[in-house]
């Protein structure tokens, strides 16, 4: 079984060097590329028609392919939300479900009715961390918002990965960016990891720098970074261990559960190796990582090699993370040998002045996507 079927795209998004794999891909970002500045053109001249929900709504989103640890901003942000008396709703695209559906409801906030294989892996763990929070899955999250606010009358619409989905307007942008490799090479897809021109970050209203606990407080964005940022305000944060759950028992404990114990860790998320770093910070000697493609479908087959090798070396347990649970859970494997770690994100500085940020933000007049960068108001209002 090749667990690396896949290239090692983290890899080649670092390579700063030129040689002969680097040319197909330059010339494939070239084309990528100018396929977005040429949609960003349209946006920015107003040609692009853009649509506006009944609601307030605030995009959370990366610049980069790859894992930022958005999944535990959504929900970080959902909560607060709704501890302020909003009516939230989880606008979501779903990625690597099967549903074909134009809109999905995923969870109506009290019951998750859809297994990860139709929605995709990370509604579904929206789904179940988000009590009394729709999750509402579409690839136009404008129909999914209209959903969300007929039939729960929501008025506080989260874009979860909705950076690059222009076409709906939103009050407040935020961008995730990885602390420990915020840009990776500087190129665009394939090539490097941005999405977008490394200037398009100047649509972000805030920007936080994630796993920035594992570099120090004093942590500095690269110089290329900051300038593009310009005067946006940045923030740190981290993701923090919050519970190790028994599957097979329903146990949880702490993460300090895991101090001194012999495990072998598997993932199948955009930065497996920033998994093995969060259980080696709680203290586990981790003697293998299986690192799989992000939302990698498991096999029953892939976990027989994964607890084979960890009784080969003598291993306590095989510990994934929650999202990869949500697609192992109906499996058949011995759960006793298995557990998943829960994280929670915090905000490391002025956790106050970012939720101040949301709160002056719903207080303004809604205005177009554009914001003052055209000076064009090419907004459709919804119902």
């Amino acid at each position: 079984m090749n667990l690396f079927s896949e290239p090692d795209w983290n890899r080649i998004h670092n390579r700063t060097r030129w040689n002969c794999s680097t040319l197909p891909l330059s010339v494939c970002s070239f084309f990528y590329g100018a396929g977005v500045r040429l949609r960003l053109r349209r946006y920015y001249a107003g040609s692009l028609k853009v649509m506006r929900l009944p609601g307030f709504v605030v995009s959370v989103g990366n610049l980069t392919a790859g894992g930022t640890g958005k999944t535990p901003a959504v929900v970080m942000l959902a909560e607060w939300a709704a501890r302020e008396g909003a009516k939230v709703a989880v606008l979501t695209r779903g990625y690597g479900g099967s549903h074909g559906q134009e809109v999905l409801e995923v969870s109506d906030g009290k019951e998750v009715r859809l297994d990860p294989l139709l929605s995709g892996d990370e509604p579904c763990l929206l789904a179940k961390r988000l009590d009394g929070v729709p999750v509402i899955v579409a690839n136009e999250r404008y129909k999914a918002g209209l959903y969300a606010h007929r039939k729960f009358g929501s008025d506080f619409f989260i874009l979860d990965d909705g950076y690059q989905h222009i076409r709906l307007a939103r009050d407040m942008n935020v961008v995730l960016l990885d602390a420990l490799n915020p840009i990776g090479n500087g190129h665009l897809l394939p090539w490097g990891p941005l999405r977008e021109p490394l200037r398009e970050i100047r649509r972000a209203d805030a920007c936080i720098l994630t796993r920035a606990g594992k570099s120090g407080r004093d942590f500095g964005a690269p110089a290329i970074l900051k300038e593009a940022l310009g005067s946006t305000p940045c923030f740190h944060a981290d993701h923090i261990p919050e519970r190790v759950i028994i599957p097979h028992t329903g146990d949880f404990h702490g993460p300090e559960f895991l101090k001194g114990r012999r495990i072998v860790a598997f993932a199948g998320i955009g930065s497996p190796e920033a998994f093995r770093e969060t259980l080696m910070e709680a203290g586990a000697q981790v003697v293998r990582l299986f690192a799989f493609r992000d939302h990698y479908r498991f096999r029953a087959k892939d976990l027989q090699e994964i607890f084979r090798v960890q009784k080969s070396m003598h291993a306590e347990l095989a510990v994934t993370t929650e999202k990869d649970w949500t697609r192992i859970a109906s499996l058949e494997q011995p759960r006793s040998q298995m557990a998943y770690l829960t994280i929670r994100f915090s905000i490391l500085d002025d956790r106050k002045g970012f939720f101040k940020m949301i709160r002056k933000s719903r207080e303004k007049p809604l205005i177009s996507i554009q914001k003052q960068i055209s000076g064009k108001d090419t907004v459709q209002r919804g119902e």
